[in-house]
């Protein structure tokens, strides 16, 4: 289940890249490892993030896991439908369950092909 339409990191994110900004979230590969997700920390609209950078947690029964933003740029929107229903996340993660729009800051560069991310998680 690796959307061929969008690129991947090493931390498990996927990005959709649109002329304006970078939709982001984590992948299925990520949510399935955590099992149900019961909260989600996220970034604040306008933070400036560095590539990297941790941006927010999610929480499930398992545990809790970071997630990283996948460009450098400011936050403009994040998801607030995640913070009353963050299951949306195990449900549709490249869908309803995204976590932020970014507008980068320098050309998107470093991420992974969905080959190269399917390698990287075996699926």
């Amino acid at each position: 289940m690796i959307p061929e339409e969008l690129q991947y990191t090493k931390s498990h994110e996927w990005v959709k890249l649109d002329e304006s900004f970078v939709l982001t979230g984590i992948t299925y590969f990520a949510q399935e490892q955590l099992g149900d997700i019961t909260f989600v920390e996220l970034p604040q609209t306008g933070q400036a993030l560095e590539q990297g950078q941790e941006m927010g947690v999610v929480e499930s029964v398992k545990a809790a896991s970071e997630f990283y933003s996948p460009v450098s740029g400011e936050v403009m929107e994040v998801n607030l439908d995640l913070e009353n229903a963050p299951e949306l996340i195990n449900h549709d993660p490249y869908g309803k369950g995204w976590i932020a729009k970014i507008k980068a800051s320098e050309p998107v560069s470093g991420l992974l092909s969905p080959q190269e991310y399917e390698e990287l998680t075996g699926g």
